[in-house]
Parts: structure tokens; C-alpha cells; sequence
């Protein structure tokens, strides 16, 4: 599958960053527990490079845990601060507190060395489009402060959010960058719901999704669409026909609907509802095997 996607309202979000990050003491990025290597844009990495850094590992009650716990080790090992969190709940945003304040410990030293008091820390929230960037932010608030909606590309513009006496927010667009150099990069965010559907061979992608877990989490499959060892066995297009007779969706004649089928696979994934998948692990392309 190729898949590119730019608009060209994020040429403009990216210029903004840029700016914007002259104003801040931390760079907080969101990305997706389920595919965090793919997830994590090149330019905010390379824009963020000369600030503290945390990294929040979202929807990572979506994420198989053993990859959760690889993938923190590798942020980790890079000096940044790293949170897990599934951004709806308001008790995963304890630990996202201390970890700020971990990260910008330097700047809360030089400040005290100064005798500059009570000046909070000014933190910009960045992250690709359908991260749950907003969510994050209206939960980390307590209350909703931040556009949130389950398609990528809600938040057009820039907002300051003061969270509390310590910690100031700024949230901004999401952004992806201009070509995905790696093309299973872009399977995986398309996979994950950073890229519209609407430009997207849904089909082309739920036989992906399924090559993937048919290898890598074959009880997720077996579990949920009612299939045997022996039909795990099977070709994508085989699995996802099969998943069309096990739930209905059926064309005039009983033929197979396999649009309905693949948007009813790929819902199934990105809601959780398949199970705790990671589609990669840190230092490996697991998705091509």
C-alpha cells in the first residue's frame, strides 16, 4: 500500500512549532502505545531536540503490556521522561505530574538558584493527528479545555491551558510530515486511525492488519471472530471472509461484503475491542515479520 498524506494546514502548524517552542520549557509528546516508533514525527523530534523532553505512551490499555514496558525502556535509555496512560482516565494523569516535574527538574534548580519563585513551567503537547492529544489534555485539566474528536486533523489552532500554579500547556495541531519513507510506517499509522480513512483502501488494509495478527496474535483472532486453528491457517482474504460469515455481512446471494467486513475488523482494533495488540517493538520491524 502507498500511503502519503499532508494537508496543507500542517506546513503551517509545523512553521508555528517551531516559533512556539522558543516560548517553552518542555516538550511533551502523545503518541500511540500501539505503534510508538511510527507514531513519534521526525520533525517534532528533531525541532524538540534542545528541550526537556516527556514522552506520554497513550492508549496504553489498547497495547500489549510486554511492549509497553520495552518501548519505555527505549525512551528511557534517551533520556526522556516516559508516562503511560489511557488519556479518558483521569487517574493515569497522577503520574504525568511528577513526571513533568522530573523532566524540568534543571530549569526548577536554575530558577531557585535565582531566587525566581513560583514560575510555572510552560510545556507545549505535541503529537500526529488521532492520538488522543485533546483527550489528554482535557483530562490532565479536569475539565474540557481542548477540541477532542475521533478523526484525525480537530485541533487547527494554537491554545495556552493553565493547568495549575506549576504547569501551563500549550496544545497545538497535530502534524504529520511530508512522505513516509518507510511505507509500513504509514500502514501502521493508517492502522491506528492517524490518516483519514476516506483516502484509504480499507480493505488492502484490514488484509494487512490480518497477515500481522494472524502471525503475532493469532488468539486475538481466534477469540474474537470465533475461528479454528485450521482456518487461522489461512490466506488474509480467506480470514476476512471468514469473519464476514461470522458476523453477517453478507452481499445479496450470500455473497461476502468484504468493505463491511474489513471497517468492522479494523474498528474492532483501533477500539480495543480485538485485543491488546503493539504492531512494533523498539529496534525491530515487526510488522513486516
Amino acid at each position: 500500500m502507498q500511503i502519503q498524506w499532508y494537508p496543507g494546514h500542517m506546513t503551517k502548524a509545523r512553521r508555528a512549532m517551531k516559533e512556539d517552542l522558543k516560548l517553552v520549557d518542555l516538550l511533551i509528546e502523545i503518541l500511540d502505545a500501539r505503534a510508538p516508533g511510527s507514531s513519534q514525527n521526525p520533525d517534532i523530534d528533531e525541532l524538540g531536540r534542545q528541550k526537556a523532553r516527556l514522552v506520554i505512551l497513550n492508549k496504553a490499555d489498547l497495547a500489549d503490556p510486554f511492549a509497553n514496558r520495552k518501548w519505555k525502556e527505549h525512551f528511557q535509555s534517551m533520556g526522556f521522561e516516559v508516562a503511560e496512560t489511557d488519556s479518558r482516565r483521569r487517574a493515569d494523569m497522577k503520574p504525568v505530574q511528577a513526571a513533568i516535574l522530573s523532566a524540568c527538574r534543571e530549569k526548577l534548580e536554575r530558577d531557585r538558584r535565582r531566587g525566581i519563585k513560583n514560575r510555572p513551567i510552560r510545556a507545549m503537547v505535541a503529537g500526529i493527528p488521532n492520538v488522543g492529544k485533546s483527550t489528554f489534555i482535557n483530562s490532565f485539566a479536569g475539565k474540557a479545555c481542548a477540541k477532542t474528536g475521533n478523526r484525525p486533523g480537530v485541533t487547527r489552532g494554537n491554545q495556552w491551558i493553565r493547568l495549575s500554579r506549576e504547569v501551563e500547556l500549550l496544545d497545538t495541531p497535530g502534524i504529520l510530515w511530508p512522505r513516509f519513507e518507510d511505507q509500513q510506517v504509514g500502514v501502521r499509522l493508517a492502522l491506528l486511525g492517524s490518516v483519514k480513512d476516506d483516502i484509504l483502501d480499507t480493505q488492502a488494509l484490514a488484509l494487512e492488519l490480518l497477515r500481522f495478527a494472524g502471525e503475532r496474535y493469532p488468539e486475538s483472532l481466534a477469540d474474537r471472530y470465533q475461528l479454528s486453528a485450521e482456518e487461522l491457517k489461512g490466506e488474509p482474504a480467506f480470514l476476512l471472509g471468514r469473519i464476514a460469515e461470522r458476523r453477517s455481512c453478507l452481499l445479496k446471494g450470500n455473497e461476502f461484503d468484504y468493505a463491511r467486513a474489513a471497517k468492522l475488523l479494523l474498528d474492532d482494533f483501533r477500539s480495543g475491542r480485538l485485543g491488546r495488540i503493539t504492531l512494533e517493538l523498539p529496534g525491530q520491524d515487526n510488522f513486516n515479520g
